[in-house]
C-alpha cells in the first residue's frame, strides 16, 4: 500500500484552497525542497492519483517509489528527508510533546475548521465558527511565552497552525484586539516568514 514505482524526483499533488495542503507546502518550502507541486482541482483529479493513493484523496506527496496519503506524516517524513532546518526537537520529550500538540491541533481545531468551510448544516457551521473563536481566545496568552507554539523554534505544529490562522477572515471570525494581542504578533512572525510567503497559492492570497 502506498507504494509506487518508475517515478523520478518528488511530487506534490495539492489542493490550492485548502489547509491540509497547505501546511506540507510550507514544510517543503521551509526546507527549500526540490518538488514538482501540481495544482488539482478536488473535483477533476487526475486518474493517475487513485494509483497513488488508494483513498484517491488530496494532498498526496509522492518522492520515487513512496506515496504518503496523511499530512502529519509527509512532515515528518520531510523533516527527516531534509534535516536542515529542523522542524521537530532533537529530544524524545520534547519531541512526543510537539507530536501531541499536533494531535491536539488535529482533533480540536482542525474538526471545527472543516465544518466551519465544508459543513451544509449551517447551524452547525455556526456553532464550529463560535467554538473556533472562543477557544482562539482563550489560547491567546499563551504566544507571549515563545515566540512560536509552545517553542523557541519554528515547527511542524506552526505549519498546521499557520494556514487556520491565514483563513481566519473567509471563515468569519474575527478576533478582539487586546485579549488577542499575543497571538497577533505570532501571527506577524509566521505570515512574515519567507516560507510561509512562498507557499501560498494565488487563491490562498486572495484569502486576505
Amino acid at each position: 500500500m502506498g507504494v509506487v514505482s518508475k517515478r523520478a524526483g518528488m511530487t506534490f499533488y495539492s489542493d490550492a484552497n485548502d489547509h491540509y495542503s497547505h501546511r506540507v507546502r510550507i514544510v517543503l518550502a521551509e526546507k527549500e525542497a526540490t518538488v514538482d507541486i501540481i495544482s488539482v482541482n478536488p473535483h477533476n483529479k487526475p486518474e493517475d492519483l487513485a494509483d497513488l493513493n488508494p483513498y484517491n484523496s488530496l494532498p498526496t506527496l509522492v518522492d520515487r517509489e513512496l506515496s504518503l496519503f496523511e499530512t502529519k506524516i509527509m512532515m515528518e517524513y520531510l523533516d527527516e528527508r531534509f534535516p536542515h532546518p529542523p522542524l521537530l526537537p532533537a529530544y524524545p520529550v520534547a519531541r512526543a510533546q510537539t507530536r501531541q500538540y499536533a494531535y491536539r491541533i488535529e482533533r480540536d481545531w482542525c474538526v471545527l475548521v472543516d465544518m466551519i468551510l465544508h459543513d451544509v448544516n449551517e447551524e452547525r457551521a455556526l456553532s464550529a465558527r463560535k467554538s473556533l473563536r472562543e477557544s482562539l481566545i482563550s489560547i491567546a496568552p499563551i504566544f507571549s511565552e515563545k515566540p512560536f507554539f509552545m517553542s523557541d523554534e519554528f515547527s511542524i505544529v506552526d505549519a498546521m497552525l499557520a494556514p487556520i490562522l491565514w483563513r481566519l477572515p473567509m471563515m468569519g471570525i474575527e478576533l478582539p484586539e487586546k485579549p488577542c494581542k499575543p497571538l497577533f504578533k505570532y501571527m506577524e512572525r509566521l505570515f512574515a516568514r519567507e516560507a510561509f510567503v512562498l507557499s501560498l497559492t494565488s487563491a490562498e492570497k486572495g484569502m486576505r
